[in-house]
């Protein structure tokens, strides 16, 4: 299952919208077959280590990260084929969080005669794979904030100047880690101001996301220009512009709100419909802070840079409504901290108390 699972993370970030999904079989002691799911629409990772293991999968064991598939998506039900396989044996890691195969598999698995065992390396593969679980669970994409500030959390200058905060080390790495997410999202303050192409790594399929409540987004943006899908979410819209972006390609999403703003609610539900399951979120201080004042925000990474901006009207890195006392503010868990030159990364998952 250890072999299975460090399988499975050859693929991060590259099988959209599908979980990360590695499988092993074993016969007398030895691996006859292994096997990791590498991109939506391709072989899973069962039928790639049965076929591996040909005939020798007959009597054998197969070790699997994840329940095999019950339904029909864009391959058929893997649990058909390891079933036909003649395996006696069948380890489990979790079970499948989708309704449509939840427990299914494990069931038609023991009903052909094939013994299923479960629960192995069950925290590890449920982190490995938390977007896909808050997407089945919650319905919406798991959400990180980034932030990049300085070490007196702030993220502009009094006079405004926000390039850089952090090091050309620490925008490197963040600009590699965009490759781990299937969104990322901006508000339209963030794109008026800095203009950002918003591009993922080489290969990644990284759809653009752009709060903009008003349609204010500008048709010469350079975020426009570049190969990835776009999606704008407006409470309100120009049709006339509408009309060139949809020419364009790019999705205009209405989405309710209040006060002229669009639902952060709404319009995560409405992509995780569209099978986004791993949100970035990336600017501005307002967006951030809305999503931290909705407790919609899962995770967070903040940059710090070794400076003090100081100044009164200096922007800071979250914005919103914020706690009233400091007991009742987000608080990191399961936190982690790393050097990149001379910055600092905090990443953690997010716990709300009130």
């Amino acid at each position: 299952m250890r072999l299975a699972l460090d399988m499975a993370v050859r693929a991060s970030g590259r099988t959209f919208p599908n979980p990360l999904v590695g499988a092993v079989v074993v016969k007398d002691g030895r691996v006859v077959g292994e096997g990791y799911h590498r991109r939506a629409g391709l072989p899973h990772a069962e039928v790639l280590a049965l076929r591996q293991a040909g005939v020798k999968a007959r009597g054998a064991a197969l070790f699997c990260t994840f329940e095999p598939c019950f339904h029909k998506g864009r391959t058929p039900p893997c649990v058909d084929a390891v079933v036909s396989s003649g395996v006696s044996e069948v380890y489990i890691g979790v079970r499948d969080p989708n309704p449509m195969t939840r427990g299914k598999s494990i069931r038609k698995l023991r009903s052909a005669g094939v013994r299923v065992f479960e629960g192995f390396y069950q925290d590890e593969v449920q982190r490995l794979n938390e977007p896909f679980f808050c997407s089945m669970n919650k319905r919406r994409p798991l959400v990180t904030l980034k932030v990049a500030a300085s070490l007196d959390g702030k993220t502009a200058t009094a006079a405004g100047h926000s390039k850089w905060m952090t090091s050309a080390l620490s925008r490197a790495y963040a600009r590699r880690m965009r490759g781990s997410f299937d969104a990322i999202m901006v508000g339209i303050h963030t794109v008026l101001k800095d203009d950002p192409r918003l591009e993922g790594v080489s290969g990644n399929r990284l759809t653009k996301v752009i709060v903009d409540s008003s349609l204010k987004l500008p048709l010469s943006a350079r975020l426009l220009k570049t190969k990835q899908s776009v999606i704008i979410a407006v409470n309100r819209t120009d049709l006339k512009k509408e009309k060139i972006l949809r020419g364009r390609g790019v999705t205009v999403l209405r989405v309710p709100g209040r006060n002229g703003r669009v639902s952060l609610k709404a319009l995560l539900g409405e992509l995780g419909r569209r099978e986004i399951r791993n949100l970035l979120v990336e600017g501005g201080a307002s967006l951030a802070g809305s999503f931290l004042d909705e407790k919609l925000a899962d995770k967070v990474m903040f940059y710090l840079a070794p400076s003090l901006m100081g100044g009164r009207e200096a922007l800071g890195g979250i914005g919103g409504r914020g706690a009233r006392f400091p007991r009742q503010g987000a608080r990191l868990k399961d936190m982690t901290i790393k050097r990149i030159g001379g910055d600092i990364l905090i990443e953690g998952r997010l716990s709300y108390r009130f």
